[in-house]
């Protein structure tokens, strides 16, 4: 493994590489553990390499990286496998409030979970085209020489993602102040037991969807979601607002420090349309929560 502070020139170009290889197989898997994976199966591979005799190391890298990555999606559309298993990657981060909307619907579009779930609809080349050329910037005659395509093969590859991808609709948008008013609205009347007030921001048809360590259960109707979110406050101490997958949301903690469970909140029309809840301990330790360092 690459050691951070060596000497090493090439080493020390891998480390300077190495968050933008993982986050391009992050975008291109959908799961950090792989992503990981595929950039230390790099470095092995950069170590059996003359290094000297690599003309653009940062492009060999994301070449490799690729490479890798689209043998792992191959794979798993052979196993009829789920990118994410079918269960969601959590991506949370912290709710300042006053960063710019264009910020977070960046975020929303790298990392967020409405788009790996789209791309997750596309086969293995379309997918790493779209994902190198509309991302990353990669030139469509590198993506080419990675998926044995010509370059203007690959560019219609790239285009019948894209259009994939816009079909399937808009990223959610970044959170406003009316989103974040009845998300607190919510919280409040949870903490509070108060019933009418769960009522009154709740949409009828709202769904909720709890991940707990025995599986997914699903509550329906505005009546048992507001029965169940008065329960969500007994062992909690501290919330934090956080965004999740750029809904708007909380970290709920216990009185020891560790958290109870991550909450988002989808709103529409000053109502919460859907509700998801992630209470599995073995989930939580797994996804990084701002606060907890």
């Amino acid at each position: 493994m690459a050691e951070s502070g060596s000497t090493d020139p090439v080493t020390a170009t891998f480390e300077a590489q190495r968050d933008r290889l993982r986050a391009v197989a992050y975008r291109v898997l959908g799961s950090h553990a792989d992503a990981e994976d595929v950039v230390q199966e790099a470095w092995m591979r950069l170590a059996r390499q003359d290094a000297a005799a690599i003309d653009n190391l940062a492009g060999w890298l994301t070449t490799v990286v690729g490479r890798i990555s689209l043998d792992l999606l191959r794979s798993r559309q052979a196993r009829q496998e789920s990118s994410y298993d079918g269960l969601p990657e959590f991506v949370v981060t912290a709710d300042h409030g006053a960063t710019e909307p264009e910020e977070y619907v960046a975020l929303a579009d790298s990392v967020g979970l409405a788009l790996l779930v789209v791309l997750d609809s596309l086969g293995p080349s379309e997918r790493l085209a779209f994902v190198l050329h509309d991302m990353f910037a990669v030139p469509f005659a590198d993506i080419g020489r990675i998926l044995g395509k010509s370059a203007d093969a690959t560019k219609m590859i790239a285009s019948r993602a894209r259009r994939k991808v816009q079909g399937a609709g808009e990223h959610p948008a970044a959170p406003g102040r009316e989103q974040r008013a009845v998300a607190e609205a919510f919280r409040r009347a949870a903490v509070g037991g108060d019933f009418e007030a769960l009522l009154r921001v709740l949409d009828p048809e709202v769904r909720l969807t709890v991940h707990t360590p025995g599986g997914v259960f699903v509550t329906l109707g505005a009546t048992e979601v507001a029965t169940r979110a008065r329960s969500f406050s007994g062992a909690v101490t501290r919330h934090q607002p956080v965004l999740v997958d750029n809904l708007p949301g909380y970290i709920s903690w216990r009185e020891d420090g560790t958290p109870l469970s991550v909450m988002s909140l989808a709103v529409a029309g000053h109502r919460i349309t859907a509700i998801t809840l992630l209470a599995d301990p073995r989930r939580l330790a797994a996804v990084h929560l701002p606060g907890s360092d």
